[in-house]
């Protein structure tokens, strides 16, 4: 059982009925947000407290799930571990700092929270194929988890997306579409083939369901952390769905009286994909940017949520920054030396923007701040690795020693 009541849309107010198919307001383009009869859902979320105790899952939180729970071969979507590195909080300075492991989600990143949400949407409505627009991880989060059950999928990737990533959306055996040109491109090309054959949608910003999945993670920290929040969580900022889903997911927890105050997000873009950014500081609409950044993960020139993540930053008195790509590279070498936790470049942007939000002051080191680390760094091997090299040696002992004194070139 399920406690929607129907769709709304965030920028005109125009409801949809909770059945059948709904992408954008079909008033008025905006994105759609997924309503709940919170009274209802939080007398069966304290029901629910006793029975979820086994349940190590996204679906450990049904009542605030708009589908019935499916099964994916065994496979555990959620749950995924808060880390305390001691070296990375004496490192920084900061005692009360957590990192959010997603990387340990079954295809390595956060993304099959909302594909799980996804599928269970795709079974309801009797679709053939699925379909999604990505730079990699939503792909081959859709890929995998559709592997388990036997879905048809159908991938459009920008040509430039990492090998990695193209590996296992070929391996788990979905149709893939390397699209010449960018993310936008692949995006825009995966809707007029949803228009055109009728396949079901899971592109983020498009797909008003995907925060629901996502949303999932803010519970579990809030859970984890014994129902006593953060006063800060920061997020990697692409397309902007993610950070709306956290927000969502606060949201609902205050609704239905498990927790009362909400955490400060704090939104981390690359330099060459900061349209978000910009917006905040200016008060503009969000505009475009060149997409060009080194995290692949958030690459992305047109934010498709870009509404809902602006605010989810105002409304939570949180801020957004951005990082270079070489502040990222840095904050991957960083967290991989000191927690042992290789996460892929738009997921160590987090690591990046606390450093930066610490050094302007939007953060203090006495806070309670959680990193979310969004996907593996085997995702992006390339990419994280940059300019660092192993040492070649002749299989001779004498060469080991040479190394270790600095004589051998």
């Amino acid at each position: 059982m399920t406690f929607v009541t129907n769709l709304e849309c965030i920028e005109c107010g125009e409801t949809f009925e909770k059945e059948g198919i709904h992408y954008l307001c079909a008033k008025c383009g905006g994105n759609l947000e997924v309503i709940y009869d919170y009274a209802a859902a939080g007398e069966e979320w304290h029901r629910y407290e006793v029975k979820k105790g086994n349940e190590l899952s996204i679906w450990r939180y049904a009542p605030l799930l708009p589908v019935e729970p499916i099964s994916f071969g065994g496979l555990n979507v959620g749950w995924t571990p808060m880390i305390e590195s001691e070296r990375l909080k004496e490192l920084l300075g900061m005692p009360y700092l957590s990192l959010k492991d997603d990387t340990q989600n079954p295809t390595a990143s956060l993304k099959d929270r909302a594909t799980a949400i996804a599928l269970a949407r795709s079974i309801e409505n009797k679709a053939d194929v699925i379909t999604c627009a990505s730079t990699g991880n939503a792909a081959s989060s859709l890929s995998g988890l559709g592997a388990s059950i036997g879905a048809k999928v159908k991938i459009f990737v920008p040509e430039t997306a990492p090998k990695a990533k193209v590996a296992q959306m070929l391996l788990y055996g979905a149709d893939v579409f390397k699209v010449k040109g960018s993310y936008d491109d692949a995006f825009d090309l995966c809707i007029k083939a949803t228009e055109k054959f009728g396949w079901y949608n899971r592109s983020s910003g498009f797909n008003p369901y995907l925060s629901e999945g996502k949303k999932t993670v803010a519970y579990e920290i809030c859970e984890q952390l014994m129902w006593n929040p953060p006063d800060a969580i920061v997020v990697p900022v692409g397309d902007g769905c993610i950070i709306s889903g956290v927000h969502k997911g606060l949201k609902d927890l205050i609704e239905i009286g498990v927790i009362s105050e909400m955490p400060r997000l704090i939104a981390v873009q690359a330099d060459g994909a900061n349209s978000i950014v910009k917006a905040f500081e200016s008060g503009n609409e969000i505009g475009t940017a060149s997409g060009k950044t080194i995290a692949d993960g958030i690459a992305v020139s047109k934010p498709r949520d870009g509404v809902k993540a602006l605010r989810a930053v105002k409304e939570t008195n949180g801020y957004a920054l951005s990082v270079s790509d070489e502040e990222i590279l840095e904050a991957v070498r960083t967290l991989t030396k000191t927690s042992g936790v290789f996460v892929e470049p738009s997921a160590a942007a987090t690591l990046a923007g606390l450093i930066k939000s610490l050094g302007i002051n939007v953060l203090s080191k006495g806070d309670r701040v959680v990193l979310l680390l969004t996907g593996h760094g085997l995702k992006a091997p390339e990419a994280a690795i940059g300019d660092l090299k192993a040492t070649i040696i002749e299989p001779d002992i004498s060469n080991v020693e040479k190394v270790l004194e600095g004589e051998y070139a």
